[in-house]
């Protein structure tokens, strides 16, 4: 295996050109790598984007045009760690933009149907706390939630 880790293959009908695109807006660390055209005699059009090599917030991903067979379900969903409530409004915000759905417990799904958690990093801190009552009122508190509130977390982590 090579050093350059996982390549994630997000399978689209058409639109895999576009949502490239739109990730890029959203994530820093981001570019659009090469664009691969079906070829005549392919299954699809000649000239449609077959597939978008792109970078999200460092992470490489491969956008294919594969054909409306598949789509996606929350049995894959990407997590983004937020330090601060800001982080989490902002992702929150641009991701369920045009057509996403909210969801519960930092859940939603993007406007193509990709699953997202928007999850503050010291979540995990919380929910795995060796002491139990701590970690059990964090759980509830999110379970109750739809974005996550950070500050709400906190206090009833804390047992305030």
């Amino acid at each position: 295996m090579t050093t350059d880790g996982f390549t994630a293959c997000l399978w689209f009908d058409t639109e895999a050109e576009e949502a490239a695109h739109h990730y890029v807006s959203i994530f820093k660390n981001s570019s659009i790598g090469r664009i691969a055209r079906y070829p005549e005699e392919a299954p699809r059009p000649a000239g449609l984007v077959m597939t978008v090599e792109f970078t999200a917030n460092g992470q490489r991903f491969l956008a294919l045009n594969g054909g409306p067979d598949f789509t996606f379900s929350e049995a894959v969903s990407f997590v983004v760690h937020c330090e601060n409530q800001e982080e989490i409004d902002y992702y929150w915000t641009k991701l369920t933009e045009n057509g996403g759905e909210p969801g519960p417990c930092g859940w939603l799904k993007d406007k193509y149907g990709v699953s997202w958690q928007i999850t503050p990093s010291r979540l995990d801190d919380m929910v795995s706390d060796p002491d139990p009552a701590k970690a059990q009122r964090a759980m509830t508190a999110m379970l109750a939630m739809g974005k996550l509130d950070l500050a709400a977390l906190e206090t009833a982590y804390a047992g305030e």
